[in-house]
């Protein structure tokens, strides 16, 4: 009788183990799929980057520092292969392109252009589409480290080498902060 309860007890602990490395690989590799989902994204953002410097140089002389840091944030991006630098590199390169699109006011030219217009509304879809991959990964971190720092699961984590992964996070202190609106 005890060997039925001994035998019966370690198949229920190995189940629970087999379960709970099951649980990390899908979510590592649905983090992998959210990952990939951002850096599809970005890379069509940064394809578009090109034609934006062309269609914005001519105009703007002045501001041809914002042309060069959007042309090496691009560059650097291309080749970082860490989430958290990616992040920070992406969240630079976000507000460098705020930069372009605020210093276009200046020029009504360049507001006018239609293919200024077309580049802008392209790229505004592609920051959506960014936001979303982007709230798809996190949501797939976020339940892969709830699994890793729960016990049992965090005893599989340990034995198995299922490290916490990193949040594709806003780095911008002025993007968290809420808007002032006034009437």
């Amino acid at each position: 009788m005890i060997l039925l309860i001994v035998v019966l007890a370690l198949l229920v602990t190995i189940t629970l183990a087999v379960s709970a490395f099951n649980r990390f690989v899908n979510l590592r590799n649905m983090m992998q799929e959210g990952l990939s989902g951002i850096d599809v994204q970005l890379k069509r953002r940064y394809d578009l980057i090109p034609n934006l410097i062309e269609t914005v140089k001519g105009y703007m002389q002045h501001e041809r520092g914002v042309l060069e840091k959007v042309t090496q944030l691009r560059s650097s991006l291309m080749g970082s292969a860490d989430v958290g630098q990616k992040a920070q590199l992406e969240n630079s390169l976000s507000q460098c392109l705020k930069t372009i699109f605020a210093v276009a006011e200046n020029y009504p030219d360049l507001k006018a252009n239609q293919g200024f217009l077309d580049l802008q509304k392209n790229l505004t879809e592609i920051e959506d589409q960014i936001q979303l991959s982007r709230r798809y990964y996190n949501g797939t971190v976020r339940n892969y480290n709830i699994l890793a720092e729960s016990f049992p699961a965090n005893i599989i984590a340990q034995i198995f080498n299922f490290k916490k992964a990193d949040f594709f996070e806003v780095e911008s202190a002025l993007e968290r902060k809420a808007p002032e609106v006034k009437f």
